[in-house]
């Protein structure tokens, strides 16, 4: 194993530069706060900590008096009397040792329940665009990897600290009874714990910290491409040696990390162990001839012989707790991390509650920037270690800049190439930049066509209807109340959205179905379903409606789990429906099917639809035609075509003179 950049302590130096983490006591005070509901049984494993010190300085007393009095005065009852509390000790120790475990498990797992559990909440109320700039597996290690870290903090190294500190204090008040000059000399050698500590255990701690972030990497790989959608892209483009190669490499990364930790923490236990040694040596050197001598006797040596390696284990434990501890505070930070990310979509003390939506829908004056966030609120998730998808460097983005890992793809410890602190990522200005002084009124009950070319802004419109995201400026209102005032549950009731890319979870027709309404019974099941053409395919399947659709549905066609989605929307009853009408990509009985399914579901309820055929822009009140982000036309079919604008352009260029306006198109965008 080589350390580049002269040697091992240039190594350890370089590495001591790293960011390391501040155990400050805001830190301690929020990590208390978690462990405090539990603190009767915090203070019961105080007391299990109490009792298994005493019961272990017991033991080399019971040792003394065997060696001093029983043995030599042949005194067989204090024999019996010692072999049986020989014998007691680690029994009560071991009992006593269970209740404590039994205490420490219960408060490390209910910590890692409560901790999991506000992470989780809080990912659920994060805005679509946390979700659009984050990566799955990044977010899975936080609910895993660092929830549990933080809960080895607790239930782990904090009982160890305690219990250590509780051992040291007890062990040096009885060996200072016993003999004070041995003891003295025992801790001359003290210092000498701190030194290999005090360095090498931050170099261990930053190893940990690279440790997680790498973890997280290769849980994102394994996200992106074992998921349907990942593997499939994968075999169409035959590239499984590429990315087993990038698993690979993410996977070495982790695997040098790990021995780099466990040669350097065998280093340090190594030296740490030596010095213990001498400390053993020398106080058995000195005590010895003072036996010799007539000092004290045997078995006060032997004693103290005893209590000595008690304290310099606890010693030895406690010289690394300080890392340890700092080790653990990393996994407590970033998930700190993630429950201080701001909510950008969040709900007024005072929201009204939409009870009974008419359904009108206004977009007034509204502007959105893909890129406005409030000063200092991250888009998604900050410290993960992102690789390059086309190159060999490893690139960690942190607040705002990029720089290399010390933990290089082929020089791991190598010495990291520090990047330009303004060399930060931007978002195009297509993409910036999605919409520009929408102005729009739908009124209850009206079906609305949106139509334009692709990057217009008709999704990002779409979007903002159900509180996805909020305009940068403008407002946008149902029943003339702004959507940042009403409640979010009641916004998601009075809103239905089917969506091109239909999404089902891994589980029966019914369940995906009940997502929209858990409470509806089995009439209402195939009520919806049958609105949606889709009841007589479900009841044709062996297991009706109880059949499990796959990974995101996987296991149905294009047609059939867009039908599903349709009935799902329609189980749930909404005021007000936003769809995007794709079917270009589904053969002309699916469309049909779902044509006439949509026809049902818009039917008395304000419907603002992304138009990709001919029949439902002609059936539509209004036609919004947008271009650029701006909304630059509406009207009807025949205002629009009369104008010789860009519907105009777009109805020339989309639609065959020839075909039947029955057909459509199969693409507006």
């Amino acid at each position: 194993m080589a350390f580049h950049g002269g040697g091992w302590w240039a190594f350890l130096s370089h590495d001591e530069q790293q960011d390391r983490p501040v155990v400050t006591r805001d830190l301690l005070i929020r990590v208390w706060s978690f462990a405090r509901p539990y603190t009767r049984h915090v203070l019961l494993l105080l007391v299990t900590i109490l009792l298994t010190t005493a019961i272990t300085l017991v033991s080399p007393l019971l040792m003394r008096a065997l060696i001093d009095d029983a043995i030599p005065n042949a005194n067989l009852r204090l024999l019996n009397l010692l072999a049986l509390g020989l014998i007691a000790i680690p029994v009560l120790n071991g009992l006593v040792g269970v209740w404590q475990r039994d205490l420490s498990a219960y408060v490390g797992e209910s910590i890692i329940f409560d901790l999991r559990n506000a992470v989780y909440g809080h990912f659920q109320r994060m805005s679509l665009r946390f979700f659009t700039q984050s990566r799955t597996g990044e977010l899975m290690s936080r609910l895993n990897n660092d929830v549990v870290g933080a809960q080895q903090a607790v239930s782990n190294t904090l009982i160890s600290i305690i219990s250590n500190i509780v051992q040291v204090v007890a062990t040096l008040a009885i060996m200072l009874a016993l003999e004070w000059r041995l003891t003295l000399l025992g801790l001359v050698i003290v210092p000498f714990f701190y030194l290999p500590a005090r360095r090498i255990g931050r170099v261990l701690r930053d190893l940990r910290r690279k440790s997680m972030v790498l973890n997280a990497e290769m849980n994102a790989t394994m996200n992106e491409t074992l998921n349907v959608s990942g593997a499939l892209l994968v075999k169409l483009f035959g590239r499984e040696e590429r990315e087993l190669a990038r698993f690979r490499r993410d996977s070495a990364a982790v695997r040098d990390l790990g021995i780099r930790s466990a040669v350097i923490g065998r280093w340090f236990f190594m030296i740490l162990g030596i010095i213990g040694a001498i400390g053993t040596a020398l106080v058995y050197w000195v005590g010895g001839r003072l036996t010799i001598e007539g000092a004290f006797t045997v078995g006060t040596i032997v004693a103290f012989g005893a209590y000595l390696g008690q304290l310099y284990g606890p010693l030895m434990s406690l010289t690394n707790s300080p890392v340890e501890f700092a080790q653990s505070m990393v996994s407590f930070e970033r998930v700190f991390e993630v429950l201080d990310i701001p909510l950008e979509i969040s709900e007024k003390p005072d929201a009204i509650e939409l009870s009974s939506a008419r359904g009108s829908l206004t977009f007034d004056d509204v502007t959105f920037d893909y890129a406005d966030l409030p000063a200092g609120q991250p888009a998604g998730l900050s410290e993960v270690v992102r690789y390059s998808w086309g190159g060999n460097e490893t690139l960690l983005r942190r607040g705002g800049r990029t720089r290399e890992v010390a933990v290089g793809v082929n020089d791991v410890g190598g010495q990291p190439e520090q990047t330009p602190d303004n060399e930060v990522d931007e978002p195009s200005v297509a993409r910036r930049i999605a919409l520009k002084n929408i102005n729009f009124h739908i009124e209850p009950g009206q079906l609305v066509a949106l139509v334009g070319p692709s990057g217009a802004g008709k999704t990002t419109i779409t979007y903002l209807i159900p509180r996805l995201y909020d305009p940068t400026e403008g407002r946008v209102l149902i029943d003339d109340l702004d959507l940042r005032d009403l409640t979010l549950r009641s916004l998601a009731e009075n809103i239905g959205m089917v969506t091109q890319e239909t999404y089902l979870f891994y589980d029966t027709i019914r369940a995906n179905l009940l997502y929209a309404n858990p409470d509806a019974t089995q009439e209402e099941l195939v009520a919806a379903a049958k609105a949606a053409n889709i009841h007589d395919f479900i009841t044709s399947l062996p297991d009706g409606y109880d059949t499990v659709v796959g990974e995101r549905g996987y296991r149905l066609s294009g047609g059939e789990r867009q039908r599903v989605a349709i009935a799902r929307v329609i189980l749930k009853n909404p005021r007000i429906l936003v769809l995007d009408e794709a079917t270009s990509h589904l053969d002309s009985l699916s469309e049909a099917l779902i044509q006439e399914a949509l026809l049902r579901v818009m039917e008395g309820r304000t419907s603002l639809v992304i138009a990709h055929r001919l029949s439902t822009i002609l059936a539509a009140d209004n036609i919004l035609v947008m271009d650029g982000g701006r909304l630059v036309e509406s009207g009807t079919h025949e205002e629009l075509i009369a104008r010789e604008g860009l519907y105009a352009s777009l109805y020339e260029t989309q639609f065959r003179p020839d075909r039947d306006a029955a057909v459509g198109v199969d693409d507006l965008m």
